[in-house]
């Protein structure tokens, strides 16, 4: 391996601290998907810049690898007829996409996303709980953010967990407002 001028080190490490700072704030779900070496440091790296040198001269690689235009693109595809699973509550019907296969989704066609429970909230008769969800998509062009809120009452259980209920159901609607999944509503009202 040659050796690097000093100068060059130093862009490259504040390359990896720019990528840090970037992917501190993601969640720890997609932290611990990323492979060790891909931006995951347990402290951020602080370095001088020479005298002449700006760190605006050098472009940042984040390792995303796409614009927000094409994951959109890819998360919008009807999703196959497979995966769709059937729901029958007080009579009624409804189609829905389970959250594991959301998030299989969200893994392949917008692999740089997080997502994070924002707030968990039980009504003041503590019959229900609601939860707030967002999920951000990270483009090489721009990070957009959508937030959904899914709400189960307490006392069923026939799904699992109540909190678990609401979070799963929050996290497919912020999706679907990313457009995943939203041809199923489409396809209730007609």
């Amino acid at each position: 391996m040659a050796h690097a001028c000093r100068s060059c080190l130093l862009k490259l490490l504040r390359v990896a601290a720019v990528f840090q700072s970037t992917v501190s704030h993601r969640s720890y779900a997609k932290m611990a998907s990323m492979p060790y070496g891909q931006g995951r440091r347990e402290k951020p790296v602080e370095v001088e810049a020479d005298e002449g040198e700006d760190l605006d001269d050098f472009a940042v690689s984040s390792g995303i690898s796409r614009p927000l235009s094409e994951i959109l693109k890819q998360i919008n595809k009807k999703v196959p007829d497979a995966l769709i699973k059937f729901r029958h509550e007080n009579g009624f019907t409804s189609k829905y996409i389970p959250w594991h296969v959301v998030n299989r989704i969200m893994n392949l066609h917008a692999p740089e996303w997080s997502g994070e429970v924002r707030s968990i909230t039980y009504s003041a008769d503590a019959k229900t709980v609601s939860v707030v969800y967002r999920v951000t998509l990270y483009g090489t062009d721009a990070v957009i953010f959508r937030e959904s809120v899914g709400t189960a009452s307490v006392d069923d259980t026939s799904y699992g967990d109540p909190v678990q209920k609401a979070e799963a159901m929050a996290f497919r609607r912020a999706c679907a407002r990313f457009g995943l999944g939203l041809h199923l509503y489409h396809e209730d009202l007609s």
